[in-house]
Order: C-alpha cells, then sequence, then structure tokens
C-alpha cells in the first residue's frame, strides 16, 4: 500500500471519532494497553507530559513542546485532530512522522490492530509511541483525545499532568455538569505525579484538590500565581503580554508568535509547568528556553488554525474554537476589531451544543452557513435554520472552500472575514487556502 491507501485503509477500518463521532467512542484501556503491550511498551522508553482540558490543551501542548526543543531536548509531540495532513499528529522536533513509517507500522500491525478492534485513535496513538521510542526522544508532549480517566493516552505515567480548563463539551461522554467533566478529566493524575491546573473554577476546583489528595499529588493552579496586565503588538510580529504576580506591581514579559487573546491564559498554564518540571523532574528548562519557545511556538511545531492570520485587505481569520467555552474567547477578541463589515463562515459539528454556541456570536455579521466536509458536520442548511431561531440570518453555501471564494468576493479590503465554529471548517479552509 501507498500512504494515501494506507490512511484510506486507518480510516474505513478503524472508527474514527473526529470524523464519525458517537459511533466510534470507544472508552477504556484495555485495547490500548494490551497493543501497546505488544509493542513492546515503547512509551517507557521517553519522559512524557500528559495534557488535558476542555479548550488550550492543544496550545499549552506545542508551546511546551516548542520550549523543550529550545531547551535542548528531543522532543515528541503527540495531538488532535489533524488540520490537513494526517502526519500533524505525530511530529519529532517540529517535524512530521514521515509517510514510509505510517505505512509500514500499518501493514506490520493491522492484523493486531483489527484483531483487537482498536479505534482509530488508540491505533495512531500507538503508532505515535512507537516512533517516538525509534525515533531516540527523550521527553514527548501527550495531549488527550477527549476526556482523561478512559482516554487512551492515560495508559502513560507522566513526569506532570496539565488539566487546562474545563467547559462543557463531550457531555454525552464525560457528564453533564462542570463537576463530572472535571472528574473525567482528573482521571490522568498518577499516584505522586505532580499536576498543573490553568484555571480554577469553583465547581472543579473541588474535584481536582481532592483527586490530587487522593494520589498524593502536588496540585499548583496555574492563575493563582501568574496574571495577565495586558498585551502589545511587537514590530516583529510577535504579540507580547504582560504578566504579575498577585499583589506585585512588577511586570515581565512573554511573547509568542500565536495571536489570541485567549492564549494569555496558555501561556500562565504553560509557564507554571515548566516551572513545576524544573523543581519536580529531571528536566533542566532556562528562563531563555521558556521565551524563545513561546515566541516560537506557532513556527516550531507547525500549529496552525489558533486564531491564525491567513490573509489581509480583508482581513482573514480562522479560528478553531469548537464550543461555547471556547467561542466565548474568540468572539471577545473579534468584538475588539476595526472593521467595516463581517463576514463570518459558520459551520459546527452536530454533537455540540449549537443552539448555546449561536447564541454567544456577534448579530451583526454577513454569515454563511457552511458544512465541513466530515459526518460529524451539521447540514448548513439546518445550521441556518437553528441560527434564524437566535437572530442570525445569512447565505447558505455548504462546501467550505465555495464559501470561502464566495467570501473573499464578496469583501472589500477593510472587512474582515472570519472563519470558525468547528476544528474541520478551519481544517477545509486551510487546505483551500493552501498553495495548489
Amino acid at each position: 500500500m501507498n500512504y494515501k491507501e494506507t490512511l484510506d485503509t486507518l480510516y474505513n477500518m478503524l472508527p474514527d471519532f473526529q470524523k464519525i463521532g458517537a459511533d466510534a467512542y470507544k472508552p477504556g484501556l484495555e485495547r490500548a494497553q494490551e497493543f501497546n503491550r505488544y509493542l513492546g511498551n515503547p512509551d517507557r522508553s521517553f519522559v512524557s507530559i500528559h495534557v488535558a482540558g476542555t479548550n488550550g490543551k492543544g496550545s499549552v501542548s506545542h508551546m511546551i513542546a516548542s520550549i523543550l526543543q529550545q531547551a535542548g531536548y528531543r522532543t515528541g509531540l503527540y495531538t488532535s485532530p489533524h488540520m490537513t495532513d494526517f502526519r500533524e499528529r505525530i511530529k519529532v522536533d517540529g517535524e512530521m512522522i514521515t509517510e514510509k513509517y505510517v505505512v509500514d507500522f500499518t501493514a506490520n500491525h493491522l492484523e493486531k490492530m483489527e484483531s483487537l478492534r482498536m479505534s482509530f485513535f488508540e491505533a495512531t496513538m500507538a503508532m505515535a509511541f512507537r516512533y517516538f521510542a525509534d525515533s531516540e526522544v527523550e521527553v514527548a508532549v501527550i495531549e488527550t483525545g477527549m476526556g482523561g480517566r478512559l482516554d487512551s493516552t492515560n495508559i502513560i505515567t507522566p513526569v506532570l499532568s496539565i488539566i487546562t480548563n474545563i467547559g462543557m463539551d463531550h457531555m454525552a461522554f464525560l457528564g453533564d455538569t462542570p463537576q463530572k467533566i472535571a472528574a473525567e478529566k482528573a482521571g490522568i493524575i498518577k499516584r505522586g505525579v505532580p499536576v498543573v491546573i490553568g484555571e480554577t473554577d469553583s465547581a472543579s476546583a473541588p474535584v481536582f484538590e481532592s483527586a490530587a489528595k487522593a494520589a498524593g499529588s502536588e496540585i499548583v493552579f496555574a492563575d493563582k500565581l501568574l496574571q495577565c496586565k495586558g498585551s502589545r503588538m511587537g514590530k516583529d510580529g510577535i504579540r507580547y503580554f504582560s504578566f504579575a504576580h498577585p499583589g506585585t506591581a512588577e511586570t515581565f514579559e512573554i511573547g509568542t508568535d500565536l495571536m489570541g487573546d485567549y492564549q494569555c491564559k496558555n501561556i500562565i498554564t504553560t509557564l507554571a509547568s515548566i516551572d513545576m518540571l524544573n523543581i519536580c523532574s529531571h528536566l533542566s528548562i532556562s528562563s531563555r528556553a521558556t521565551m524563545v519557545g513561546c515566541s516560537t511556538a506557532a513556527r516550531s511545531t507547525g500549529l496552525r488554525g489558533r486564531w491564525q492570520i491567513a490573509g489581509r485587505e480583508p482581513l482573514i481569520i480562522l479560528d478553531s474554537g469548537h464550543n461555547p467555552h471556547g467561542l466565548k474567547e474568540t468572539t471577545r477578541q473579534i468584538a475588539s476589531l476595526d472593521y467595516d463589515k463581517l463576514y463570518f463562515i459558520l459551520g459546527i459539528a452536530s454533537d455540540k451544543d449549537v443552539q448555546t454556541m449561536l447564541g454567544l456570536l456577534p448579530r451583526d455579521a454577513c454569515y454563511i452557513f457552511t458544512q465541513a466536509s466530515v459526518d460529524r458536520a451539521m447540514e448548513a442548511g439546518k445550521l441556518a435554520a437553528m441560527a434564524e431561531k437566535s437572530g442570525l440570518t445569512g447565505e447558505i453555501v455548504p462546501s467550505v472552500a465555495t464559501a470561502l471564494r464566495h467570501a473573499m468576493e464578496l469583501a472589500d479590503r477593510k472587512d474582515v472575514i472570519f472563519v470558525g465554529g468547528s476544528s474541520f471548517v478551519v481544517a477545509d479552509a486551510l487546505k483551500e487556502l493552501s498553495p495548489k
């Protein structure tokens, strides 16, 4: 099989939650554990950092990976979903896994994967672990897929666990209250392994504190250590956030090539995590590595789709916020922009809290309702009908690529085109915008 045939085989024979949703969800660690043993327990050959959370876990994972690279460690990074190429999920020092490795791994182990009835996520996670071991990775940043307790990545024993925040998402699987969702995320806390919580929430904090106490794990709430005081754009194209310790007037700046306002929270989580790694692990990460790693996070790891500026005049922004918690952050930043007209290309996965998300969106936008090229995408006409009940009106253009071209034809140079509502919509837009 060639690379394309291999991917078709993986997608067709192993169910993928990212594409088809609930039918692919396989909770439990047994299959992942057995396959990991079959592969020789490759996760034991490198130090790991485990990252969970409703939003921000991708940005935090990429920032930490970038910092570790700057600190001189050979660094693996496992994240999901990908945008335009499956290989984005598995990287070493910012370089994607090779097509040949994907083909060979699948050919060598497909029979075993099928016999275990593994999910796509379980199989690709195992591929990542074996690739990291074969690539002599020293430390790997591992992002959960969904939840934590029953997420297949939870077979690892990391040196640090990180939970960025809690929001109401994937409620059919994780629970319908912040406490229930927090309990699932807290499942990544291991005995004696310190944990960093990115954002303090009155509903979820006691759950995390209880889980950490039961595990004998040190717990730190990052937002109690640092506060964001503002930001500025540098002439170097880097956005500089200003931080201060609570109760002090002295500030310091950290720059990043990630442009979203919400990155201030992710930087706070990242800084607290780096401090904890320096204290509780054998890793040694300098202040310089931290500064440079943050400032080159997107460039050195290939992160895309987080308030990504894809064009100017008109300004084209892509953002993968895909639940109420994340969308609230992006709409706040949209409101701060100066524009004549806002063209909002919107698509949402059908298993999301669509009505709540629609209620957060700006009323003055010209909407183009669309749907991503995955089975989970809500049909554009249905989305438009739901949006109308929330006072949002616009056109229906089922293809994201066509919707983007249409918006670019309509927009003047002082307008804004925003593409969002789903990671899959952003992925389709990136494919359209990529050089042909």
